[in-house]
């Protein structure tokens, strides 16, 4: 793995920033160190056991956390018994992000979540970060925020001083009821000289380069390495793009030129990646952070099911 930090962290004293005594938390917890690449394994059958509304996923995410763009420094934590795990990454301009934590059930209770915590943001101050976020980094993230019907995450980050300074959602299409490309939609889009395409893994520069161009770096990183991605296309001009499979089960993200705005583009590129997503078994999926509602509760019958909360603070 990547750089992983001092060989040992022991979060002990009282927590500049946080209010309260991590001490008794972190010596319940023992030693909290990095993680040994053998050791990964464990530590997704730990996110499996701790995180029940995502347990199906669990262990590909963290796979997921441990293969970020070029350049990116980041860790995975354990504690010695491997009863917990904390992911955590640097991102710009001395932001640091708090990626995942999971704490076994058979070791909730302990202090093991606060002190995996407090181990996170000493790697995270080490490294220059003056803020420490609990939210996701992208291109490479597990969740937007904290899963508000993760209960004891919401009590554990407020009661270390993080404050909520963003709300995000999902929305979940159950795909068989998702309606098919439509040849109708298609002739439309032929008829104004549209094509729609798909774009192969170690094919796709010209649709992350219309990305970047677009929107930004971290979309085209997710075009390139998204498990399956569509685009359309006029006059040799790329007008938009939708992938999924980035972040594991997953849709997103979906953009379009805004030339070709009305066109009904996305709409055929959204339903060709879940066509793609129920044909390799999966029955529903999440399209992350959404912004036009209406647009998905239309296109796919769509509807808001996961809300997150996205904490900060200032780590002094």
């Amino acid at each position: 793995m990547t750089d992983t930090g001092p060989g040992d962290i022991r979060p002990a004293g009282t927590r500049p920033g946080g209010g309260g005594n991590a001490g008794s938390g972190a010596a319940r917890a023992g030693a909290i160190r990095p993680a040994s690449p053998a050791e990964l394994d464990a530590a997704g059958r730990v996110a499996a056991a701790a995180l029940t509304f995502d347990a199906a996923d669990a262990a590909r995410v963290v796979t997921h956390l441990t293969g970020p763009p070029p350049g990116r420094e980041w860790t995975a934590l354990v504690t010695p018994a491997l009863s917990g795990v904390v992911f955590a990454s640097m991102a710009a301009e001395g932001v640091g992000h708090v990626d995942l934590i999971a704490v076994h059930p058979s070791a909730q209770g302990r202090g093991t979540g606060r002190a995996l915590l407090t181990a996170a943001e000493a790697w995270l101050r080490e490294r220059g970060a003056r803020e420490a976020r609990i939210a996701g980094n992208p291109p490479c993230y597990a969740w937007p925020g904290v899963d508000v019907r993760y209960t004891p995450a919401v009590c554990l980050a407020e009661s270390q001083g993080y404050e909520r300074y963003r709300t995000a959602w999902n929305m979940t299409a159950d795909l068989p009821r998702v309606v098919p490309p439509d040849p109708g939609d298609l002739a439309r889009l032929a008829a104004v000289g549209v094509t729609v395409h798909t774009a192969p893994r170690g094919g796709r520069e010209e649709v992350a380069a219309f990305a970047r161009r677009e929107w930004n770096d971290s979309w085209a990183w997710e075009a390139e390495h998204a498990q399956g991605c569509h685009y359309a296309v006029r006059d040799g001009r790329i007008l938009g793009f939708a992938a999924w499979g980035v972040r594991p089960s997953w849709f997103g993200p979906m953009g379009t030129a805004e030339e070709a705005r009305g066109l009904g583009v996305g709409r055929v590129l959204l339903r060709q990646c879940l066509r793609d997503q129920a044909a390799a078994g999966q029955r529903s999926t999440q399209i992350a952070w959404v912004g036009p509602i209406r647009f998905y509760a239309r296109a796919a019958g769509a509807r808001v099911q996961r809300v997150f909360w996205l904490y900060r603070r200032a780590l002094t």
